[in-house]
């Protein structure tokens, strides 16, 4: 059976309501999940990287932290925006950046700063007063732009997906999906504390088979890049929803942690 919310005209940021379901979707953009603003006048106007971002990575974007409260599922979906150019900043300093082409600034990884924002945003939910809900880390879905990446082009013009013995994921992929496993296993882990649920969402191997999902070049001009990042819809995709529904039934059909009171 199709559902359709109740509100004529919905949109991603007061959300979609299911009365019939008595269910709420809500969507909000936060792809640093901590505070962003423009890189080039933190820098000083000293870096020339078109679309600079600085992140403040030990403080979360307002823009979750102000809703989650009366949530019962919050899901955490992140990654490939971190490969963009960023500077990094610490209570309230510039520690160094990723890729901003300034000599004046130490470079650092995508990973330090992924890894910093992820173990921010796990730990402003678990000092979260008022929400009592379950956090879902969805993993990384892999791109497929072989030994190239966004601006040189790539080559994803397969036609039907990868064996599990073709499929092999680069080492950026790779490294993205083991900083959110480190980084989710102790959240968890301080989650059983607390009383806290996390749930890990894992879509990269599965994803990493299905390089024929991408949009390529289909629908584009012809001296426009490919796309080996996003996802055709219909498409490979549409089976998050499937492993989320298997993941929330499982959890209805299994108790909560306890607090550890030791």
């Amino acid at each position: 059976m199709v559902a359709h919310p109740d509100d004529d005209a919905p949109n991603a940021s007061s959300g979609w309501f299911y009365s019939h379901h008595n269910f709420t979707l809500i969507a909000i953009w936060s792809p640093h999940l901590v505070k962003c603003s423009d890189g080039n006048r933190v820098a000083g106007g000293s870096s020339a990287v078109l679309g600079l971002l600085s992140l403040d990575l030990d403080k979360s974007d307002e823009a979750w932290t102000a809703r989650i409260q009366n949530f019962d599922y919050v899901i955490i979906s992140a990654g490939h925006w971190f490969s963009r150019p960023l500077i990094y900043q610490e209570k309230g300093k510039v520690v160094g950046c990723h890729d901003c082409r300034n000599n004046n600034i130490t470079e650092f990884s995508r990973y330090y700063g992924y890894r910093m924002a992820l173990r921010t945003t796990f730990a402003t939910i678990l000092a979260h007063q008022n929400f009592k809900g379950v956090t879902i880390l969805r993993t990384i879905s892999p791109t497929h732009f072989g030994s190239k990446d966004w601006v040189s082009g790539g080559n994803c013009s397969m036609t039907r997906p990868f064996s599990k013995q073709e499929a092999k994921m680069d080492a950026h992929n790779l490294e993205m999906y083991l900083t959110e496993v480190d980084e989710f296993r102790a959240a968890e882990r301080e989650g059983r504390r607390r009383g806290l649920e996390f749930r890990l969402l894992d879509v990269t191997e599965a994803m990493a088979m299905r390089a024929d999902g991408h949009p390529y070049r289909y629908g584009k001009k012809k001296n426009e890049l490919a796309d080996c990042l996003h996802w055709c819809l219909p498409g490979p995709i549409d089976s998050w929803n499937e492993f989320l529904i298997h993941l929330l039934e499982r959890d209805l059909e299994s108790p909560g942690p306890q607090v550890n009171s030791k």
